[in-house]
């Protein structure tokens, strides 16, 4: 099938001059195969490319290690361009304080136990769906 559409609009430019050479008018509908044509040719090498692009660099893993020892386990922004970020780094848990041009240690946790976990309820929700749920219970 696919074999029969390609051989097809490999065709159609070829069809669309041949009809436009015997008269010398012209003729919209050849003009619009060989658009058509054109346009099957430039997208059919832009997949081709993509395509060969993706097979290519499928092993090569970009800023992604194969082990994967760090671990963001969440971030917080507290004021622009300023946030507390919790990462975990082999087991042990580090918080970080993020600004615009530095990163500095702020403390370091050695068991998950010691951090507080406030579970986020129905009415804790950001935006104003949160500030509804409150005003109603």
């Amino acid at each position: 099938m696919r074999g029969a559409v390609a051989a097809l609009l490999l065709c159609l430019p070829s069809f669309a001059c041949a009809e436009s050479t015997t008269g010398q008018e012209f003729s919209f509908f050849s003009s619009f195969l060989q658009m058509i044509a054109a346009l099957a040719v430039v997208i059919g090498l832009i997949l081709v490319t993509w395509h060969f692009f993706n097979k290519f660099t499928r092993g090569v893993t970009v800023g992604r290690s194969a082990t994967k020892h760090i671990r963001l386990v969440e971030s917080r922004y507290i004021a622009p361009k300023k946030a507390l970020i919790l990462v975990e780094v082999s087991g042990e848990y580090l918080l970080l304080s993020c600004t615009d041009d530095s990163l500095s240690l702020i403390k370091q946790i050695d068991m998950l136990e010691e951090i507080e976990v406030i579970p986020e309820g129905k009415g804790s929700e950001k935006g104003f769906a949160g500030i509804l749920d409150r005003l109603r219970s």
